[in-house]
């Protein structure tokens, strides 16, 4: 694999070009990039952000970065393969402005992969932590696995999380131990995704650090 992209998140220049949906906040207490919502979590979907990386990337790559919980409950994503739905850059004017709310990403104009890997919003999560693979247009859960983390009281971060997508078979892990792996063969929601932009979501009151954001090529 070569790397084609290296980010290490730890200043506020770090993040030219990047873009928020939602009234979100960054900041760099640690060296590191902390992200949180501006408003309270009864605010509900309205609460939640998305940090979009402003590069495009191929269909074939690794992803990783480092992982550090703060608060909890709440919830973290990482979008993968997003476009528009007629092949659109993601930040194509043409789309449909987006503003953090959830239904606006898996049913809104756009196509991507999403893997939910610190799931905590709710009892049940917090219950049975599971890490959950999903395919939209459409919300389709494709895959789902054991989430290694433990809960911020316990947490002692970083948190390697690794993401391949080659040939359409998407492998997650954390630490090196892998939570799920999954074969896109197009019976689901259409073709495999290939190709575009990668971001970082949260839900409110969830806040999360992140560091050392890697991308190769398979």
């Amino acid at each position: 694999m070569s790397e084609i992209y290296n980010n290490p998140l730890a200043t506020p220049d770090d993040l030219a070009g990047f873009r928020m949906e939602g009234d979100g906040a960054v900041s760099f207490t640690q060296g590191r990039m902390r992200l949180e919502s501006l408003r309270p979590a009864s605010d509900g979907q309205a609460a939640n952000v998305v940090l979009w990386c402003p590069e495009e990337f191929p269909a074939d790559i690794r992803i990783e970065w480092d992982f550090w919980p703060v608060r909890e409950p709440g919830l973290a994503i990482m979008f993968f393969h997003a476009r528009g739905r007629d092949g659109e850059d993601l930040f194509d004017p043409r789309l449909t402005p987006r503003n953090g709310p959830y239904e606006q990403y898996h049913h809104g104009d756009i196509d991507a992969y999403h893997v939910s890997y610190f799931r905590r919003m709710w009892a049940s999560e917090r219950a049975l932590h599971t890490c959950n693979l999903r395919k939209s247009h459409g919300f389709h859960l494709v895959a789902q696995g054991a989430d290694p983390l433990p809960a911020v009281l316990d947490a002692d971060g970083p948190y390697a999380i690794r993401l391949d997508v080659k040939g359409g078979e998407v492998t997650f892990s954390i630490n090196d131990l892998v939570s799920f792996r999954w074969q896109d063969d197009g019976s689901v929601g259409g073709s495999a995704l290939a190709g575009g932009k990668i971001g970082f979501r949260q839900m409110a009151p969830l806040i999360g650090e992140y560091g050392n954001l890697r991308v190769s090529r398979h």
